[in-house]
């Protein structure tokens, strides 16, 4: 993840998190959302399987915050992110979430809250997911 020319974080195998924090989530959403994405079976096991997680699997977490998970398209031509948390309200929920899966012995990378990041990723699968809390 970059930051203009500045490399801030990066992980090799593991998940890439994209995560948006809605009005209305809590510290208890984020810590069942990190448990949750601690836990997912979404890596295989020597038979191919999906079997097991990035626990299970030695990886990593790259987290980066994005607000505009939580768009509104119902209506015309142009997203609605009334929905979304508050940076105030939002950042706290985000660091909450990362330090749950710290505490759940995941390895987590981050990096600016709010900033706008450059991110490169190789999906190596694809397998591409959408929890809600």
């Amino acid at each position: 993840m970059r930051n203009e020319s500045e490399v801030l974080a990066e992980i090799g195998s593991g998940l890439c998190v994209l995560l948006g924090v809605a009005q209305g989530d809590v510290a208890g959403t984020a810590e069942r959302l990190a448990g949750r994405v601690a836990r997912l079976r979404i890596f295989e096991n020597d038979e191919g399987k999906f079997d097991r997680s990035v626990l299970e699997s030695g990886g990593s977490a790259l987290v980066v915050s994005n607000f505009t998970l939580i768009a509104d398209t119902a209506k015309g031509n142009r997203p609605s992110f009334s929905g979304a948390a508050p940076p105030g309200e939002a950042e706290p929920l985000y660091e909450r979430f990362c330090a749950a899966l710290r505490e759940l012995d995941v390895p987590v990378e981050t990096g600016v809250f709010g900033a706008r990041m450059e991110v490169e990723l190789v999906n190596a699968g694809p397998v591409t997911i959408v929890l809600e809390g």
